[in-house]
């Protein structure tokens, strides 16, 4: 068969299957269209899942009546500019759209109308492609002062195969609406309206720019309970930003689709996001939890490679070792900042359980009840006068009150809010307050100057503990065991070039590796805290990570994971009571110690309940 020039029209449909996938590609080539044309209003309307018809209207800055015929010719673009010799620098781009090729590729497999005035001019003109066909330019009418209307019907209409493989409706619906979302998180200075089946399911305002508007604008997308449970993130490093805001560990979803990453204003999806957040939140959370985030990076064009794919969802860093290194720096830096900061949302669940009585129940004298409260020995308060029912049996021996100050605990110590020491300070005003009880010999229940704190005292400690290991491991060398007889673990050789080419920074975490000839390496010595580990599994492991991350990051969870059985055996165990001064003493250590708000697992160590939120219980609010 020779060799044959295609047709234009099938080219462009060609070009379709890769920039027009389904109808949200098509509304993202167009939201980014009116995004560099400088618009601060973009409306969205989208029937039948995007199928039936398409319609993006903008405030921009319109185009004039000669340049729509450009506007729908393939790799016609007005976002790269020439320079003086002619040529195109394809390696300092500044728009989110460049390629030239979505105007035409919509129009060669729908119906496509673009309606338009530019600023300035007193009237408007539209152009129809159907098909490929296109139609002449004609005056026609238009709302707004400038601005362009993008209207699309029928997609997919000239290629009837590409239908067979669309979504139903409502998940075409949906891919949409998390388009939008992206986008909106992108642009906080501008405003979004999303009608699907004549149905306004977004509207967001435009926010003022900045980290506070950013902040409006996600908790406007992601719900009030990310608003209050973000931290701040805003590093810099090499010239490369990074900003936005991440959960709390507390704050965590069983799947990974909360994780949101923009470059230059873009979305992209990268694994370079979820290595770094996974990295960063290892002491953290479990493996089947995911942290909340949406991250920023602001970088100089020449660094990053946004052409790599025409749906331009993917890009490369020049050094994404560093861009790896900065996202998880900051991270470790809001999350250590955090200190011991739970999330609100456990406070919220905890509400929900309980539930009002009509009114108290007959106290009975075998009630099991009063046997599960606990405090602790040597605190005594006088029993109430006999009035025939009875003293509640343990009330005498374990009394719930606690008022003297203890100054041989830690109350003075480690805490920033003991800033006079000649002036003791009332436990109360400590963040986590002063120990009132313990409760079935596992929960510590401290009372604050405005509400009550309950914390699991093992859960607690495990974290105090565990916390100290990793600053014992940091402060010196890992203490590693040599193999009785050094194991060849044989590779695929790109593998093999990956971990010999970390060696450095396995040994600092007490591997030491050597290269075995091609496509194998040589282990000499593991981390002694593994144990007897098996080495062939955890090599092969890391040359996983290696390939997806970037990261030894299997060896540093294994590692992780054995700090964490340790602590969890050398913590205090639930059902062991506590004296008064013991319970104030672990307050006060979880007040300075970072992350001490949840365990190693991601779950809280402590609940907190405000004054107000008591009140509510018992209908006073």
């Amino acid at each position: 068969m020779p060799i044959r020039r295609l047709p234009p029209e099938t080219v462009n449909r060609i070009a379709a299957g890769e920039v027009v996938e389904r109808p949200s590609s098509a509304i993202k080539e167009l939201v980014e269209n009116a995004l560099d044309a400088g618009a601060r209003r973009i409306e969205i309307q989208a029937d039948g899942g995007g199928l039936s018809r398409i319609l993006i209207a903008d405030d921009g800055k319109g185009m004039p009546v000669e340049e729509l015929p450009l506007a729908i010719e393939r790799h016609a673009t007005s976002k790269l500019e020439p320079d003086d010799a002619g040529d195109v620098d394809l390696l300092r781009i500044n728009t989110l759209g460049f390629r030239g090729e979505a105007l035409p590729s919509i129009g060669s497999v729908a119906r496509l109308t673009i309606t338009s005035r530019a600023r300035d001019a007193s009237d408007a003109w539209s152009i129809t492609v159907e098909g490929g066909d296109q139609h002449p330019t004609a005056p026609a009418a238009f709302p707004g002062p400038h601005g362009a209307r993008v209207e699309v019907r029928d997609l997919f209409y000239a290629t009837p195969a590409r239908l067979k493989f669309m979504k139903s409706e409502r998940s075409e619906a949906m891919a949409i609406s998390e388009e939008i979302k992206r986008q909106a998180m992108a642009h906080e200075g501008v405003a979004f309206t999303l009608d699907l089946d004549g149905r306004t399911t977004l509207r967001l305002p435009a926010e003022h720019p900045g980290d506070e508007g950013r902040l409006k604008r996600l908790a406007a997308l992601l719900g009030r309970d990310f608003e209050a449970n973000a931290l701040l993130i805003d590093q810099s490093r090499d010239g490369i930003r990074l900003s936005g805001y991440a959960g709390l560990p507390t704050y965590s979803r069983g799947n990974a689709q909360h994780q949101y990453l923009f470059v230059n204003g873009r979305p992209v999806r990268d694994r370079l996001l979820q290595g770094a957040l996974r990295g960063a939140y290892a002491d953290f959370l479990a493996r089947d939890r995911h942290p909340a985030a949406a991250l920023f990076i602001d970088i100089d064009p020449l660094f990053v490679d946004v052409n790599v794919h025409p749906a331009k969802a993917e890009v490369r860093f020049r050094d994404p070792a560093m861009v790896r290194g900065l996202i998880v720096g900051a991270l470790r830096h809001a999350l250590a900042a955090a200190g011991h900061r739970a999330s609100t949302t456990v406070a919220a669940n905890v509400l929900e359980g309980f539930t009002a009585h009509a009114g108290p129940a007959a106290y009975s004298p075998s009630s099991p009840s009063a046997s599960g409260f606990s405090g602790w020995t040597g605190w005594t308060s006088s029993p109430a006068p006999a009035t025939g029912t009875g003293v509640l049996p343990g009330l005498n021996e374990r009394s719930v009150r606690v008022e003297s100050f203890e100054p041989n605990t830690l109350a003075t110590l480690h805490s920033p809010l003991a800033t006079d020491t000649s002036q003791p300070l009332d436990l109360v005003d400590y963040p986590l307050g002063a120990a009132r009880a313990q409760l079935h010999g596992t929960y510590i229940v401290a009372q604050t100057r405005d509400g009550l704190v309950v914390v699991d005292q093992h859960a607690a400690h495990e974290r105090l503990v565990y916390e100290r290991m990793k600053a014992q491991m940091a402060g010196g060398a890992v203490t590693r065991q040599a193999l009785l007889t050094p194991e060849v673990v044989e590779l695929d050789p790109a593998e093999a070039d990956r971990v010999v080419a970390r060696i450095d920074e396995l040994a600092e975490l007490g591997l030491i590796v050597e290269p075995f000839g091609g496509g194998a390496v040589l282990v000499r010595e593991t981390p002694a805290l593994l144990g007897d580990t098996d080495v062939q599994g955890l090599i092969r492991d890391i040359a996983d990570d290696l390939a997806e991350h970037g990261a030894a990051l299997s060896l540093k969870e294994r590692m992780a994971e054995v700090c964490g059985t340790m602590a969890c055996h050398g913590s205090v165990r639930a059902g062991r009571v506590l004296s008064a001064p013991e319970m104030n003493a672990l307050l006060r250590q979880m007040e300075a110690t970072p992350h001490s708000g949840q365990c190693n697992h991601g779950r809280p160590t402590y609940v907190e309940l405000k004054l107000h939120d008591l009140e509510k219980l018992f209908g006073r609010r």
